[in-house]
């Protein structure tokens, strides 16, 4: 164990710095949703989110919303555990075969208007596993999907961006208060 400190302390720190996120951008894309949610949503969305056959990638930057240095619950976004109370569904990963009635029951469990976001480029297009034996390849080839987020993955700016896109939309326009 001595020998490994002192190893540590003559080599020293040899990973390049993280990059902070632009807190200003969230802040902004923050403040932007919750004044939609305001108008048309009576002030919060609820989400549920399905892992579709990920590698968990895309479900680390969805955590990360919900840390303490995004916070996005601040802004009236809640993620819940029954599709029966979510007002939008969020789906990562390709979708596999053995999850394929599991998204189908979960997207007609989900209450009107039914808003669907693919998350992460597996989501999107199936990613390097596309349509196999194994994998249904996109979320759109099994339900319909309203937003794509492409990135493997993307970061919690570019989900909260895309939420307010939705959210904006005429689609979205139809929500009952």
């Amino acid at each position: 164990m001595l020998k490994l400190l002192n190893k540590i302390i003559r080599i020293g720190v040899i990973t390049e710095p993280a990059t902070p996120p632009a807190a200003a951008e969230m802040e902004r894309l923050g403040i932007e949703v919750k004044r939609t949610l305001d108008r048309r949503f009576a002030g919060s969305l609820a989400i549920r989110h399905v892992d579709a056959g990920s590698c968990n990638g895309c479900e680390l930057e969805i955590h990360a919303l919900n840390n303490s240095y995004y916070d996005v619950e601040r802004f009236g976004v809640h993620f819940v555990a029954s599709p029966r109370h979510a007002d939008c569904l969020l789906v990562t990963g390709p979708v596999s075969r053995n999850m394929e009635m599991a998204l189908r029951r979960t997207y007609d469990a989900c209450p009107e208007p039914k808003l669907v976001i693919a998350s992460g480029d597996c989501a999107c297009n199936g990613g390097e596993f596309g349509v196999s034996y194994a994998s249904c390849g996109a979320v759109a080839n099994v339900i319909p999907v309203d937003v794509r987020i492409a990135g493997c993955p993307p970061a919690p700016a570019q989900l909260l961006a895309a939420l307010q896109y939705l959210l904006q939309s005429a689609r979205a326009q139809h929500i009952p208060r």
